[in-house]
């Protein structure tokens, strides 16, 4: 990790992202938040180093946020995060559906055999999410109540199903209707506790320019809601956005830890020249031919009908959420904005209100042209502005 701000921490870009930055940009962190110890997520980002291997394996993106006492959750989280990636690329054989679901089962093999090895470390166990851009589009892997969500334009898509109480009690009915008396924090399934799992598969989903995922923990989607995700997706570029659900989540009580993944689609999937931040001239094989050419005839073949034109693994989305950026997530951040002033103020902390008040005054003045994004985007960056200067104060444990 790197780019640390207290205890929120960038991860350093993979090395092979000056091929792809020109069609792709990300940012992964993750928080202890304010009422762990520890820090039990873990994070793992994997590019493709060839355009082969791109039209084979996709880039690969995903978290894990363990559970268990002592070292025990942090442990099986990093298991996931180091086995997954590694083992997807070793099944050359199979789609990347079956791979990768294969690569979770032997992550959960080998943290279930590593908790029995230690009564320290018995039923450890921990969630996954695994989201896989590839030519046929998105594909989602998932285990437990981490998520992965989709923005296109004004719609926020919720791709995985919560595996908890609370949703499986509510598997037929919208989930904005699960009622408030069911412990959200009881998961039904998760890597390690037993010796196999069942992997949810969710996909193809097509991708296009623009297109905007959100690879998180429930530290993160817990606090922040979906309205606000969708909006800050929307309103500010990929790194800026996760330090604003980081920076929330925490104002909000950081009860867990905060882990996330933000990855922004900007343009075709297209390997740069080496040395050119520009796509090569060269088609990939995935677009040189139409819908009836050669590839497409050998996909489906390698494929197969589950994961030809218009079927596709899952029911998914399963939660979708119209995110306009207006007046109610511009007015909760103005709020937040307020509120941070006012406890600056009272508790005397040495703060450059310079940035802060420009971007404070250049928000309202926004909300009373009505210019709701951008009043969005000059209060986050305000809140944005303090939380570091609090960060850069905090002593370092």
């Amino acid at each position: 990790m790197n780019g640390a701000y207290g205890n929120l921490s960038f991860r350093a870009p993979d090395p092979s992202w000056s091929l792809w930055k020109h069609c792709l940009d990300y940012a992964a962190a993750t928080d202890l938040g304010l009422r762990r110890a520890n820090n039990q997520d873990n994070l793992a980002v994997m590019l493709a180093s060839s355009q082969e291997e791109f039209q084979h394996r996709g880039h690969l993106f995903l978290v894990a946020d363990g559970m268990g006492a002592h070292a025990a959750g942090e442990l099986a989280s990093k298991i996931a995060a180091d086995e997954v990636p590694l083992t997807y690329l070793k099944h050359p054989a199979r789609n990347p559906g079956e791979a990768l679901r294969a690569a979770i089962e032997q992550a959960n093999q080998k943290i279930h055999v590593r908790g029995q090895e230690s009564e320290d470390f018995q039923g450890m166990g921990t969630t996954i999410s695994a989201l896989a851009l590839l030519p046929q589009g998105a594909l989602v892997a998932h285990v437990g109540d981490s998520r992965v969500y989709r923005l296109r334009g004004n719609l926020l898509e919720q791709l995985t199903f919560d595996h908890s109480l609370a949703w499986e009690l509510h598997r037929d009915q919208p989930k904005t209707e699960i009622s408030p008396g069911i412990p959200k924090n009881i998961i039904l399934r998760s890597l390690g506790p037993r010796p196999t799992v069942e992997v949810d598969l969710e996909g193809f989903y097509p991708l296009e320019p623009g297109d905007t995922f959100l690879v998180c923990t429930d530290g993160l989607s817990g606090p922040v809601a979906n309205e606000e995700i969708g909006v800050l997706l929307q309103c500010l570029p990929p790194k800026e956005a996760l330090r604003a659900f980081v920076d929330l989540a925490n104002l909000r009580g950081g009860p867990d830890n905060i882990t996330g993944i933000v990855v922004q689609v900007t343009g075709p999937m297209q390997l740069a020249e080496q040395g050119s931040s520009r796509p090569s001239a060269k088609k990939p094989r995935s677009q040189a031919s139409g819908s009836g050419g050669l590839w497409s005839k050998l996909f489906g073949w390698i494929f197969g009908p589950r994961v030809g034109k218009g079927k596709r693994w899952g029911e998914g989305p399963y939660q979708r959420f119209e995110c306009i950026p207006g007046p109610a997530v511009a007015n909760t951040l103005q709020k937040v904005v307020q509120e941070l002033r006012t406890a600056a103020a009272n508790s005397q902390w040495q703060i450059d209100w310079d940035a802060f008040n420009r971007c404070e005054s250049a928000g309202q003045a926004a909300v009373q042209n009505n210019q709701f994004p951008q009043a969005v985007q000059y209060f986050a960056k305000a809140m944005m502005d303090m939380m570091d200067q609090l960060r850069q104060q905090r002593p370092k444990s």
